[in-house]
């Protein structure tokens, strides 16, 4: 950090102490321990982009270039009043930082603004998620021109990426934990080993850290909250933290939620020339459900939430009709009308499961 400019050596009178990680095959990586300063520093506030709509966008396109910028926040440099705050100190002296470190709660808020002043007007062809650019095309002669658009833009500003973690031009790429392309998206390979080989919870915490990581890929498993439902279940109670007893249902929820990812799951991207069906549906014991798709049966998305609490005290059918004439769909028709009317129908689209599963 000293070779590269990002510290200098200096004492002043506000001081964090810096910690090793350790990280699985890698060096021991340096983090400063900023928890006393981020606590009373006001919260600065600007809105991530939302990662679902980032890779459903970037699926649809033929060429995809993925820019990683190198070092991250350690491009933006630091006020001389943002220095005094943000110093600190080891077993071997003490220093200043001359860069934004990694840490500080507000610096994911500020990157984010600065990526986005840089490509604003150009969110037709490009998209950013903190550090990761992407950039897409239908042709390949607008993608040529689309990189040399944001590659000048990055240049203008003195930002620098890692040629080394970045891939030009391609058919398929990875972004944001996905393999996505050619109009259709996949689970990345990596991740989806890391939820295979995550043990069998004990805790509350650790059912939470399954279900965090496995929940990042359930637009890809189809009703997602009905199989999860007995480890959701199993977090219930005043207490956040402590043992649970592991029923055999928690046992078999664990290993579906897996085997849906061995199998690969392809999500489409829709196409907005062909017709569009809504097909709705309505159960007592599973609550109501609706699924998308075209005229040439493909499925675009499908929403089904599990019903919980109080709202398993409604009937699926109106008061005065017979369960069976049909109310139940008219019902589950109306819920579905007003869930699309919360969007408008594309976004809408984009932030459901955007197509059927294939192996």
């Amino acid at each position: 950090m000293l070779k590269l400019g990002i510290i200098e050596v200096g004492e002043l009178d506000y001081m964090s102490p810096m910690i090793l990680v350790e990280v699985a095959g890698k060096e021991p990586r340096p983090c400063i321990d900023y928890r006393k300063l981020n606590g009373i520093i006001r919260t600065e506030y600007f809105p991530l982009p939302n990662i679902e709509e980032r890779v459903e966008k970037v699926s649809e396109a033929k060429f995809i270039t993925v820019l990683d910028l190198s070092k991250g926040y350690w491009q933006i440099p630091l006020s001389k009043t943002a220095q005094r705050y943000a110093a600190f100190c080891t077993s071997f002296g003490t220093y200043r930082p001359l860069r934004m470190s990694f840490g500080l709660k507000n610096a994911p808020y500020f990157f984010s603004k600065l990526i986005a002043e840089l490509l604003n007007g150009r969110e037709d062809f490009v998209v950013p998620y903190l550090d990761d650019i992407a950039i897409f095309s239908d042709t390949w002669e607008s993608h040529i021109k689309h990189m040399e658009t944001v590659l000048q833009r990055i240049k203008r500003a003195k930002l620098t990426i890692k040629p080394s973690k970045c891939k030009f031009a391609q058919q398929n790429v990875k972004f944001l934990g996905h393999i996505v392309g050619q109009g259709f998206r996949t689970p990345s390979e990596i991740k989806v080993q890391a939820v295979l080989e995550f043990p069998t919870p004990r805790t509350k915490t650790q059912i939470r850290a399954f279900l965090g990581l496995a929940g990042y890929y359930q637009k890809y498993i189809n009703l997602f909250s009905v199989i999860a439902a007995p480890l959701t279940d199993a977090l219930k109670g005043r207490a956040k933290k402590g043992e649970i007893t592991w029923t055999t249902e928690c046992e078999n929820a664990f290993r579906e939620l897996k085997g849906k990812l061995i199998d690969k799951p392809v999500l489409y991207a829709p196409n907005f020339e062909r017709e569009f069906i809504v097909q709705t549906d309505a159960s007592n014991a599973e609550g109501m459900g609706d699924i998308m798709g075209t005229t040439n049966h493909e499925r675009t998305w499908g929403h089904k939430p599990r019903l919980v609490g109080e709202n398993r005290n409604y009937s699926s059918h109106r008061e005065n009709d017979k369960p069976d004439d049909g109310s139940n769909q008219s019902n589950a028709g109306i819920w579905s009308t007003i869930e699309g009317l919360k969007k408008p129908v594309r976004n809408q689209i984009s932030h459901f499961s955007r197509s059927c599963c294939r192996k």
